[in-house]
């Protein structure tokens, strides 16, 4: 870094065009230390997936990266605006070192490139120290992309760490109470279009789309195969609701009472899982996301009285 930078924050913040607050559709789920939330970024997320869901703590690879900035003539006049700070947060500022600390940036006039500067995300632990360890500002020739410079595999990267899906509701029949033997049917409301993206863009530079798909559901009866047998074969995606003198195909069948369980109740959870697909041409692939939503289960047993004829 250089030490003639008394100043280097106020100066990223104007080369990032940004302040640190996180950007609109900056999603992380407060449950977690892990998701996105940028600081120091140009980088706008959007799209439907980047908010009102349940994110499944994505963690970026990288936490800190560069970003492409302003031109030599624009980062000259940034930097010569900053001359107020200079003088304010330096004990030792003199306008001779004002002058040679500007002259990295006139010596570049006519050149072709942009300055670029460092981000982070803010929620990973290690992305502040990770971002004090980057240079303030480095001068990239054009189509090029310095050590650490941000490429459109990572903007995809980001987009997936904002990907949020919906948590939906768990419909079981019967629902206020299951008894052994009984098929316990499963089925989920509130999802909503059974597609999320999210898009994370530098613009006018490059962009990267990530889409999850609803594909299917896991059901996990929150007991052993000795006391439940699970259906799935008729789930799909979104389970299957009851229907009078309808075919069992999705759900559980108890064998046992739960009488024997804390809270006399199993704890059955359905897990919602999400492929993702990345738009476009971006060598970049990631596991689905999935979300899983519970459910108490009280089971008990069906008493039958038999009497002498």
């Amino acid at each position: 870094m250089n030490p003639l930078l008394p100043v280097a924050v106020a100066g990223l913040l104007m080369l990032a065009g940004t302040t640190a607050a996180p950007p609109t559709g900056d999603t992380i789920d407060q449950g977690r230390t892990k998701g996105v939330v940028l600081s120091h970024s140009k980088i706008v997320i959007s799209g439907d997936g980047a908010r009102g869901g349940k994110s499944d703590g994505y963690v970026l690879k990288r936490p800190c990266w560069y970003e492409p900035g302003l031109d030599a003539q624009e980062m000259l006049k940034t930097q010569e605006d900053l001359r107020a700070y200079f003088f304010r947060f330096s004990k030792d500022a003199t306008a001779e070192k004002f002058e040679k600390f500007l002259e990295q940036f006139r010596e570049r006039i006519g050149q072709q490139g942009r300055w670029w500067g460092p981000a982070y995300n803010a929620a990973d632990p290690k992305g502040e120290a990770c971002f004090g360890a980057l240079d303030p500002f480095v001068f990239v020739p054009p189509g090029t992309t310095p050590p650490s410079g941000i490429t459109v595999q990572e903007l995809a990267e980001i987009a997936r760490a904002a990907l949020t899906v919906p948590e939906p509701t768990v419909r079981l029949s019967p629902d206020a109470k299951s008894y052994v033997n009984l098929p316990t049917w499963v089925w989920l409301e509130g999802i909503g279009a059974p597609t999320r993206s999210v898009t994370a863009t530098i613009p006018g530079v490059m962009s990267a789309t990530v889409v999850a798909t609803l594909q299917e559901i896991k059901i996990d009866p929150g007991t052993g195969g000795d006391r439940a047998e699970v259906t799935v074969s008729g789930c799909g995606a979104q389970g299957k609701p009851y229907v009078k003198g309808g075919t069992f195909s999705c759900g559980v069948r108890y064998l046992r009472s739960s009488v024997d369980q804390p809270q006399e109740k199993y704890t059955l959870t359905v897990t919602t899982v999400w492929p993702v697909t990345v738009q476009g041409d971006v060598a970049a692939q990631f596991a689905p996301v999935e979300v899983g939503t519970t459910r108490d289960v009280p089971v008990g047993e069906i008493q039958s009285n038999v009497r002498p004829q």
